[in-house]
């Protein structure tokens, strides 16, 4: 064990919190730390680290230190991408659940100054964002496979560890804009304390905003027993009665969940109402990988990428988009290629110093009426499709069916966007997948007049998300997609009709 070079935390005041640190209040408004998180917006996600190495997404802390070992680690490529991009916050993996470092620790061996290579990434990412004008944020995982008092019975040891630790980062690497916390399912909420984490964290940076992934709950629901069955998104509209097993907290996170339309930012905690966005969190790869694995992975389509974005950064909530070094330490160009589509796509400036973009109007089918030919089963009824958000659906029982929507009165259309249900095939590492299309022969059908009139075919795969722009503005009492083929029952996640007119 190295000798510390630090005083520990249990040893600061931390009731001494700076006077400027923007920490939570009942509000029903954004305070100032949470109105810089909404203007930064749009930030580049870097997992690197032990898992690179051996194409895994969760390694259990077993591997030697000097498995890390990047041949060619350049931090600088990795933030000079992001400004390109257009990103304008960086936020790194600093340890995952394995426990191993980026950063030379005082209270462990696990980290890169025992590794094969022993760079400082986190300093080199956090001089990078200066050097390029980006934000600096870390993501630090609760869980550690590796450190032994980890397991003791006595937790308190493993506290001080973590506080040591988390004062590093916050105290050695500038100005620190966000920290996101994970891996707190695998012990009960009220073991992690996080009234004082979050306290340490306002006491060294001021204006950092915290997150604790999975934090929201439905009170039926045991959060420490199953984190999959917290709350997701679509329960987070005002109608369901969303509780903390995390708090305090910035911002929510439900990774990698995308949150639905009607996304609500007010929240009661013991009778105080706290105004909390949500920041999400995809990935890149098409194949839903966190870590690089040891072969280039397909990126998803722009497509979606831009549906995506529009939706994740509606109501003032913030994505992150995660892109991950290979094994030698540098960003693949196909996956940089695909950023800077997107870029360009969505209309970003990386001079910008502020995150300014186009956006979308909420979708006008959203809560419509709406009637299918054949329904699976009540809790997949058509009304699912038209519902905001990307976790409950519509499902037939036959191939060949009909999808049906009412549209508000004198309102045009220029933009459908389609959520197909996909067969995925789950890799055996658990994370990575592939998704194959149902529906292969479709058309969207326009009724006016008493008349149905086809404005859109296709005999191809609608894609990971099927997006349809139309050069003139559109009109309709309804809408149809009438499916005519499929290879299996089709299924809707959300069939979205969006309107240009203010």
């Amino acid at each position: 064990m190295k000798s510390a070079r630090l005083i520990l935390p249990a040893l600061l005041s931390l009731t001494a919190v700076t006077a400027n640190a923007e920490s939570l209040t009942p509000s029903h408004k954004e305070n100032r730390c949470q109105k810089e998180m909404r203007e930064r917006g749009y930030g580049m996600f870097i997992h690197f680290g032990m898992n690179t190495f051996i194409d895994k997404e969760w390694s259990e802390g077993v591997e030697p230190a000097t498995t890390y070992n990047p041949t060619e680690l350049d931090c600088d490529q990795w933030v000079r991408t992001a400004r390109d991009a257009g990103f304008k916050y960086v936020l790194l993996v600093t340890k995952h659940h394995d426990g191993f470092c980026l950063w030379d620790s005082a209270v462990t061996d696990y980290d890169v100054a025992s590794s094969g290579n022993t760079t400082d990434v986190v300093k080199a990412v956090s001089d990078a964002c200066r050097k390029y004008g980006l934000e600096f944020g870390v993501y630090y995982s609760l869980w550690d496979r590796h450190e032994p008092t980890y397991q003791e019975e006595d937790f308190s040891g493993y506290l001080k560890f973590m506080d040591a630790q988390l004062t590093e980062l916050l105290t050695n690497y500038g100005d620190v804009c966000e920290i996101w916390f994970d891996g707190g399912w695998d012990k009960k909420p009220e073991a992690w304390n996080i009234p004082h984490i979050y306290e340490l964290v306002k006491s060294l940076q001021p204006n950092c905003a915290m997150g604790v992934n999975n934090s929201a709950y439905l009170p039926a629901t045991d959060l420490s027993a199953n984190i999959y069955g917290s709350a997701d998104p679509d329960h987070m509209t005002g109608e369901y009665d969303v509780q903390f097993g995390y708090f305090p907290m910035d911002f929510r996170l439900k990774d990698p969940y995308i949150a639905n339309w009607r996304d609500n930012k007010i929240y009661n905690v013991d009778g105080e109402d706290y105004y909390l966005p949500f920041e999400h969190t995809i990935c890149l790869s098409k194949q839903w990988n966190w870590f690089q694995k040891d072969h280039p992975m397909e990126t998803r389509d722009v497509d979606e990428l831009e549906e995506l974005f529009y939706r994740t950064t509606a109501n003032n909530n913030t994505l992150v988009v995660n892109v991950p070094p290979d094994e030698r330490g540098l960003m693949r160009q196909n996956e940089i290629n695909t950023l800077l589509e997107l870029r360009d796509r969505i209309g970003l400036n990386p001079k910008d110093k502020k995150f300014r973009h186009k956006s979308l109007n909420t979708p006008i089918s959203m809560g419509q009426p709406s009637r299918a030919t054949s329904v699976y089963s009540d809790e997949y009824g058509p009304e699912k499709a038209f519902d905001g958000g990307l976790y409950r659906r519509w499902a037939s029982t036959e191939p060949a069916c009909q999808l049906e929507v009412d549209l508000p009165a004198g309102k045009t259309f220029d933009r459908i966007s389609i959520f197909e249900y996909m067969d995925e095939v789950v890799a055996p590492d658990g994370f990575s997948r592939r998704r194959t299309n149902r529906i292969t022969d479709y058309t969207i059908d326009a009724y006016n007049n008493g008349e149905w009139e086809t404005i859109y075919m296709s005999t191809e795969p609608m894609g990971d998300c099927k997006v349809i722009n139309f050069a003139a503005p559109q009109r309709a009492e309804r809408l149809r997609l009438n499916v005519r083929n499929a290879t299996a029952p089709p299924s809707i996640y959300e069939f979205s009709v969006y309107s240009s007119e203010k």
